[in-house]
C-alpha cells in the first residue's frame, strides 16, 4: 500500500549571502517577479519571494552572526536550504511520519492555523524539508500580500 502524498510544494528556499545581490540574478537573468519582503531580525533572516512561472523562490539573508542561514553558508556555501509542502494536517501528517520513524525537528505551532515542523535531512537523503500550513510558513499566504516589512 503506497503512502499519500505528502502536499503541493509551495516554496523552494536558497540561503544567500544578500538578498540584494540574488535579487539582480532572479529577476534579471532568471525574469522572476518579484512577491514580498520580510524582515525577521529575531529569527536571524531576511525573505524575500519570486515567483518563477509559478515556482515561489524564497531567498533567505542571514541576520546576525548566530543566523541559522548564516551557520549554514559558512558550512555549506549558499545554495538550496530547503523544500517546503502545503500540508494542510500539517500536525497529523508530522505525527505520522514520527510513528514511521522519521526524525522530525523544530515543530512550531503559530498564531491561528499556522503550523510547521521539519523532515531531518538525516531521515530524508540530505534535503531540509518543512512541512506546513497557514501564515507565515507558506509563502503563497494571502496575508503576505496584506503587510509591510
Amino acid at each position: 500500500m503506497a503512502n499519500k502524498a505528502l502536499g503541493k510544494l509551495d516554496h523552494i528556499g536558497i540561503a544567500v549571502r544578500s538578498v540584494d545581490q540574488a535579487r539582480k540574478f532572479f529577476e534579471g537573468t532568471l525574469g522572476a517577479r518579484f512577491l514580498h519582503e520580510s524582515q525577521r531580525p529575531e529569527d536571524g533572516f531576511r525573505v524575500i519571494n519570486f515567483d518563477l512561472q509559478g515556482l515561489i523562490i524564497e531567498l533567505i539573508e542571514p541576520v546576525g552572526d548566530d543566523s541559522f542561514v548564516q551557520k549554514f553558508i559558512d558550512k555549506r556555501g549558499e545554495g538550496m536550504h530547503h523544500l517546503t509542502f502545503n500540508v494542510p494536517d500539517a500536525r497529523e501528517r508530522a505525527a505520522e511520519l514520527k510513528a514511521q520513524g522519521v526524525r522530525i525537528v523544530d515543530e512550531r505551532q503559530w498564531p491561528g492555523d499556522s503550523y510547521e515542523a521539519f523532515i531531518s535531512p538525516r531521515s530524508s537523503h540530505g534535503v531540509l524539508i518543512q512541512i506546513g500550513s497557514g501564515f507565515p510558513t507558506l509563502s503563497d499566504h494571502p496575508q503576505w500580500y496584506n503587510r509591510r516589512g
